[in-house]
C-alpha cells in the first residue's frame, strides 16, 4: 500500500483524496493549536504560498494527543487556523497519530526514521513529512521551523519537474 492509498477526511468531513498529490512535493504535519510550536503555522502557509505553483503542498493533520493541546472542534480548529495565522492550505480531520487507534496513513508515516535514525511514535506537535512526488518520504523532528535549511532544501529537491 502506497502512501497515497489511505482515506482520511478534511477537516469539514469530506473526503481528502491523497492521490490528488502524487505527483506533487507534500509536506504532512501533525498539528495543534495550543502548543508553543503553534507559530510554525506562519511559515508552513509562508511556504505553502511560495511553492503551492509549482506542485507542493501543506496537509496539516489536527491531533490532540500531546497535552491535550487541540481540544477544539473542527469547525473551531478552521476558524482559529484562518483568523490567527491565515492557513489556507487543506486541513485533515483530526487523528490520533500514536498508539492503539493511530490512523493508518501515520502507520506508515512513522516506520520512516528522521535524520538522526528516530521511527516510530510521533514525538510532539509539528512532526513533519515530507513527501516527494512517486511517495518516497522524508521525516523532520518538531523543532525543525518551516524556515530551517534542512527542510528548505528537502523541499526544492522534492519539487516535480
Amino acid at each position: 500500500m502506497s502512501i497515497y492509498d489511505h482515506t482520511i477526511n478534511r477537516l469539514d468531513g469530506t473526503p481528502l483524496d491523497l492521490h490528488d498529490y502524487e505527483n506533487q512535493a507534500l509536506l504532512i504535519v501533525n498539528v495543534a493549536s495550543k502548543c508553543g510550536l503553534t507559530p510554525q503555522y506562519e511559515g508552513l502557509e509562508r511556504m505553502y504560498e511560495k511553492y503551492a505553483d509549482r506542485g507542493f503542498s501543506v496537509l496539516g493533520v489536527p491531533c490532540n494527543q500531546f497535552g491535550g493541546q487541540e481540544p477544539g472542534s473542527s469547525e473551531e480548529i478552521a476558524t482559529f487556523c484562518s483568523v490567527t495565522y491565515g492557513v489556507t492550505f487543506p486541513l485533515a480531520e483530526k487523528v490520533d497519530v500514536n498508539g492503539d487507534e493511530r490512523h493508518p496513513l501515520y502507520a506508515e508515516l512513522t516506520a520512516v526514521a528522521d535524520a538522526e535514525g528516530r521511527d516510530g511514535d510521533i514525538q510532539w506537535n509539528f512532526e513533519k513529512f515530507l513527501v516527494a512526488p512517486g511517495g518516497q518520504v522524508t521525516r523532520f523532528a518538531p523543532m525543525v521551523v518551516p524556515e530551517d535549511a534542512s527542510l528548505v532544501k528537502a523541499v526544492e529537491s522534492a519539487l516535480p519537474g
